[in-house]
């Protein structure tokens, strides 16, 4: 027997006294992980017949739910690390309850290449607490390498139909019809019109100067751009019949595009909306600034109401962040100066479970696309869900007031959108692989996180 199996073996969490949130249900059970899986749910109070356990762990009426899979982050690890760095992130995000994260190709150099995309797969194996995935870049010049990406262990290719930083934006429409005709991989795509964004910069120069007020930014980036780009995404997936997932709506004429009439494992076209989306409004720029500055822009109320309904209804699949973190300097600058993008994995489930409070969402729907959707329309088998021999990702929340501070952030740039706010929740343990990575405030990174796979067919369920 080799050094370390006797441990593996009596390797027995028992999680007692939850509410557990999944497969639409909300049901009081108790929960026996044993190494990196979830060995038994047991219903109705009823407990294994063996009690000797590495640890219980007594809910006392918490929420249990799946581990958050995030399917949009910017972690900033090659190249721009004064920002963050993966092992921060990962930190921050595995006390949010984010188990699994699939972090974007723009650092610097760009993941453009097989050869870059993997040094960050190494990077992740290292210093990531959370499961990961890292986006295969798309240029206008790198068809090539995107061709060569394995689609059983990297999550998609990234496509910026909108301004980028470097070479990434791709707007040469051979290109295009390209990517979209040839890749058999989901493609990820950030839209908006970059012609329409330079118009409305360019008459907002000549009104402002370079004085131009935070509160303009949804109208340079406006509706108008979102929807041009994402309706010619929609159209080239359909053309070409490739499995096209549309990130960070941000409009309701939008949510159009997408359908609600079928399964999300059942689409080859998908949507998600980002959590700033769903609570921030454009009357939040007066008080909080370039802080909330983000790429595609918060707009109106009007707008967030029809985001929220096509949550509810279906057309939109996905809850993500877009976690962008800059340092507090550089948003503090001026509107053209300060950088899009702000940290948010650590409280994206939170502001979610508040949004329950008020009555907007309710707990199966949060769950449902924050774990489950996200792991049907990416593939990724053994996750996403409470169940039975699935990995044990899972989050504990308790219902106990959270006061956002410097105190308890873990973001490497130190600030949150939210400092300041009274959460009605907290996470007060997080497993990965069955690993307590997370216990009220505490790491434990005796263990990292693994490379998440992807099944080339759609999951069952």
């Amino acid at each position: 027997m080799v050094p370390g199996t006797i441990w593996l073996i009596m390797n027995k969490i028992f999680i007692k006294n939850a509410v557990l949130i999944n497969d639409g249900s909300v049901f009081s059970a108790n929960v026996l992980i044993e190494n990196e899986r979830i060995r038994s749910v047991y219903r109705d109070g009823q407990q294994p017949e063996s009690l000797t356990f590495t640890e219980i762990i007594d809910a006392d009426g918490a929420f249990l739910l799946p581990g958050i899979i995030d399917d949009q982050v910017h972690f900033r690890e090659p190249g721009l690390t004064h920002k963050a760095e993966i092992k921060t992130e990962s930190r921050a995000a595995v006390a949010g309850g984010i188990t699994s994260f699939m972090e974007m190709p723009n650092t610097i150099p760009q993941a453009l290449t097989q050869e870059i995309l993997e040094e960050k797969y190494k990077r992740a194996k290292e210093v990531s607490l959370a499961n990961y995935s890292f986006y295969m870049g798309a240029s206008n010049n790198n068809i090539d390498e995107v061709l060569k990406t394995n689609p059983e262990n990297v999550c998609g290719i990234k496509v910026f139909m909108g301004s980028s930083t470097g070479n990434m934006l791709v707007d040469n429409p051979e290109t295009l019809r390209e990517i979209f005709s040839a890749s058999e991989m989901l493609i990820a795509t950030h839209c908006e019109d970059e012609a329409i964004i330079q118009a409305n910069t360019k008459l907002a120069r000549e009104k402002y100067g370079e004085d131009v007020p935070i509160s303009m930014h949804p109208i340079i980036r406006s509706a108008e751009a979102c929807y041009k780009s994402s309706a010619m995404a929609v159209d080239l997936a359909e053309r070409y019949g490739t499995r096209l997932h549309v990130l960070h709506i941000s409009t309701a004429k939008e949510t159009g595009l997408f359908r609600n009439d079928i399964p999300t494992a059942q689409k080859t076209i998908t949507a998600e909306v980002c959590a700033h989306h769903l609570w921030f409004t454009s009357e939040d720029y007066e008080k909080f600034g370039t802080r909330i500055k983000w790429n595609p822009a918060v707009k109106s109320e009007q707008e967030r109401e029809g985001l929220r309904q096509a949550l509810l209804d279906g057309r939109l699949d996905v809850i993500a962040t877009d976690h962008a973190p800059h340092t507090l300097a550089e948003k503090q600058n001026s509107y053209f100066k300060a950088p899009s993008g702000g940290p948010l994995v650590q409280h994206s489930l939170l502001a979610m479970l508040d949004l329950n409070e008020q009555g907007v969402f309710g707990l199966p729907l949060i769950v449902e696309k924050m774990c489950h959707a996200p792991a049907k329309l990416f593939r990724i088998p053994e996750r996403g869900y409470i169940r039975e021999g699935y990995y044990a990702d899972l989050v504990l929340v308790q219902k106990k007031d959270l006061l956002v501070q410097a105190e308890n952030i873990f973001y490497k740039c130190g600030w949150s959108p939210f400092e300041g706010h009274t959460f009605k929740y907290s996470v007060s343990h997080t497993f990965v692989n069955g690993h307590c990575v997370y216990n009220n405030g505490l790491f434990n990174e005796e263990k990292k996180g693994m490379r998440l796979r992807f099944q080339k067919n759609s999951l069952s369920s």
